[in-house]
């Protein structure tokens, strides 16, 4: 229990550099001074690194907090390995995520090196395995002190470039949309690349049935909401134990997630949608974003924004798109919806979360290498 203990910690707290920078255990920059040629600035609770350099060209990224402690986490990791960029979007609380910003990448990184540096769709699943069986391990090293834990869970979106591949692993609900040049029109489409694993989507409910079959209640529409038993939208995840694993299906966890039959096996799947794309040189920039964008922002809209604006502050733009839509939805002005503070504003909107990657094919197609290595988290205060 107190390794347990010390690895949850080890979740909320990180070494300081000489100027407030928070690094690693190697040293490497990730939040705070300058990443990627890159500054962070805030804004109340929005959090933004206009522009960057990494690996295959320049990145955008932006969070905006709605939840009394911030769900969402991100990173960027560029460097002789290509590059990996991951959303994680929490529910629950902000452990899983945490833990997933904490050990993917790390896990990715290991695997990729048992075969020289090369990077397959089976290395990126493997690695969403290791975490979802770390954190697994973490639940019942806590379950007598922190058995809630079990509940905890997280969305992840991952992309990784890899020399002229770019792989997208997604769990969960959150999305990322290709902005495609249309020949030599000036024209630029929205392509959505990630598959999402929600029960609004009548394909889910379907596998689940499937998955299901003597199973009634798999999905239950609750005030115009499908879920999972009535309880969960998404139905691919890391954490969520408590939906995986019968003997974490019990007191004391709360009894909204306690099931009233035997789970005989798991509900939810960490099982990861992979896909690979060869990148072409129409190819522009890639979003991705948690679902806090999405409920608020078409594909086609969120393309148009970035397309239509300089580079340097289009997360930041798309973050502020969504939140001037969900003050719209709700009869208010922008500005008075900034003031809301958070916990509150979450009623409006939710935590969101942007990176914009933009591609330079010269980079790409001469396998040009991040020296150094650019490593960079979103920073937004946990509490």
């Amino acid at each position: 229990m107190l390794q347990g203990l010390m690895n949850l910690f080890s979740l909320c707290c990180k070494p300081f550099g000489p100027d407030g920078e928070v690094l690693d255990p190697n040293g490497v920059l990730v939040v705070g001074g300058n990443a990627g040629g890159s500054r962070e600035g805030k804004d109340g609770l929005l959090w933004f690194r206009d522009i960057g350099k990494y690996g295959s060209g320049e990145f955008s990224m932006a969070v905006v907090q709605a939840n009394q402690v911030l769900e969402d986490q991100s990173q960027i990791e560029s460097g002789q390995f290509g590059t990996f960029v991951g959303i994680y979007d929490g529910h629950g609380g902000p452990e899983a995520a945490r833990y997933v910003c904490d050990h993917l990448f790390s896990n990715f990184r290991a695997i990729a090196a048992e075969s020289e540096g090369v990077v397959t769709a089976e290395t990126i699943q493997r690695a969403f395995h290791r975490t979802e069986e770390g954190f697994t391990s973490l639940v019942s090293e806590l379950w007598s002190s922190r058995p809630n834990m079990a509940t905890v869970g997280t969305c992840c979106l991952v992309g990784v470039i890899y020399r002229q591949t770019l792989f997208i692993a997604s769990l969960g609900d959150s999305r990322v949309v290709l902005g495609k040049k249309v020949g030599n029109t000036g024209g630029m489409a929205a392509m959505q690349l990630s598959t999402e694993h929600n029960a609004n989507i009548e394909a889910i409910r379907h596998e689940l049935k499937e998955l299901h079959p003597n199973d009634p209640h798999i999905v239950v529409l609750k005030h115009g909401v499908w879920r999972v038993k009535g309880i969960i939208q998404v139905s691919r995840s890391i954490g969520d134990v408590y939906m995986k694993h019968a003997q974490y299906n019990r007191e004391p966890i709360n009894s909204k997630f306690r099931l009233p039959e035997p789970m005989n096996m798991p509900i939810l799947s960490a099982n990861p949608t992979i896909i690979s794309h060869a990148l072409h040189p129409n190819d522009s920039f890639l979003i991705f974003a948690s679902d806090g964008l999405w409920e608020h922002l078409s594909n086609e809209k969120a393309v148009d924004i970035v397309h239509g604006h300089p580079r340097a502050g289009s997360a930041k733009r798309l973050v502020k798109a969504a939140l001037q839509e969900a003050a719209r939805k709700r009869e208010m002005r922008y500005s008075d919806l900034r003031k809301i503070d958070k916990k509150i504003r979450r009623h409006f909107h939710d935590d969101i979360t942007v990176i914009v990657l933009f591609f330079n094919h010269d980079l790409i197609s001469k396998g040009a290498v991040q020296d150094p290595p650019v490593s960079i988290r979103s920073a937004l205060e946990h509490t």
